[in-house]
């Protein structure tokens, strides 16, 4: 495996680091962190360069805050000068993992998503029979349960410098003994870095033809029943020895049954959003919020859904 070096120079220049301010703005230039940062762009840009090189760089704490929706989670939301740093690191070492990632991996990564993922897993099961199974698989609180020294050794795989490595593992530190903070740009790369070798355990030893992950949710199709009870039971056991992970819930259903996966109710031959979508559809045209309207007609785009909400729509003109 090819292990890079020489990176820290060129992430951490102060060239990179402008741009990285670019793409830390972006869609947030009217944010007050972010007005505070460009009042002395030079002077804040300069002071991130000379405490990354001389050694003594550390993120400022998190602004805390909780969310319920799809379900609790604490975002741990880092200062802007943190956010700059990241998307230096990331604008580079995104291209050195990616490469190593298999195909049906969707989430976090530019030009997948959870429309690609939808059609291919609407493809997967097309070229089954009904009668077949599906084993879907969760894992239990996953970015809550990232071991941070397997993380570690994961990164220095690619990556030969320390201190960068260094640097990284800071945004990914929790006063938890393991874990990894949800709410960094990083730790999205860290979640594809973590699950990777589970992907290529799944498709290389268990030959699994039809595979599909985001994030922590994975499925498995065209198996018989026995095959699904036999998989689950060897995949629950690879993740407890290699990445102390558990899983949270699994399902196995016929294929003509469908999946419910990345906000689609999916089977052969149609497509739906959730039912909690087009609740908060309905809710959106009440409220006549039209920026909520549009992204889940974005979200929709493809399914039979899209009769009923145009049928919502006209009722509230």
């Amino acid at each position: 495996m090819k292990r890079y070096g020489d990176l820290f120079r060129h992430i951490f220049s102060e060239e990179n680091l402008y741009f990285a301010y670019l793409d830390a703005r972006r869609g947030k230039r009217k944010k007050a962190p972010c007005f505070e940062f460009e009042k002395n762009l030079g002077g804040n840009l300069a002071v991130l360069f000379h405490e990354i090189h001389q050694g003594n760089y550390k993120p400022r704490p998190y602004f805390k805050f909780k969310v319920y929706e799809p379900k609790e989670r604490v975002i741990h939301a880092p200062a802007f000068r943190d956010i700059v740093v990241q998307h230096a690191i990331y604008r580079v070492v995104y291209d050195v993992f990616n490469r190593t990632f298999i195909d049906k991996s969707f989430a976090c990564r530019r030009g997948y998503g959870t429309h690609r993922a939808s059609n291919y897993t609407q493809w997967a099961l097309r070229q089954h029979d009904p009668d077949e199974y599906t084993l879907k698989l969760d894992i239990r609180k996953f970015f809550y349960s990232i071991d941070r020294d397997i993380l570690r050794c994961q990164i220095e795989r690619k990556i030969k410098e320390n201190r960068l490595v260094d640097i990284m593992l800071l945004f990914a530190s929790m006063a938890e003994p393991v874990g990894i903070p949800i709410g960094n740009l990083l730790s999205q790369i860290y979640a594809l870095i973590y699950l990777n070798s589970m992907d290529h355990f799944v498709k290389r030893v268990l030959k699994i033809k039809h595979y599909v992950r985001y994030v922590d949710d994975f499925i498995l199709v065209g198996l018989t029943r026995p095959q699904c009870l036999e998989y689950r039971q060897i995949i629950i056991e690879w993740l407890d020895d290699n990445l102390h992970l558990a899983l949270s819930k699994s399902t196995i259903q016929k294929v003509k049954k469908g999946l419910n996966f990345v906000g689609y109710r999916t089977w052969q031959n149609k497509r739906f959003i959730r039912k909690y979508s087009l609740y908060k559809f309905r809710r959106a045209v009440r409220a006549d919020k039209k920026d909520v309207i549009v992204s889940l007609f974005g979200h929709a785009k493809n399914t039979q859904s899209i009769p009923y909400m145009n049928h919502i729509l006209k009722g509230a003109l």
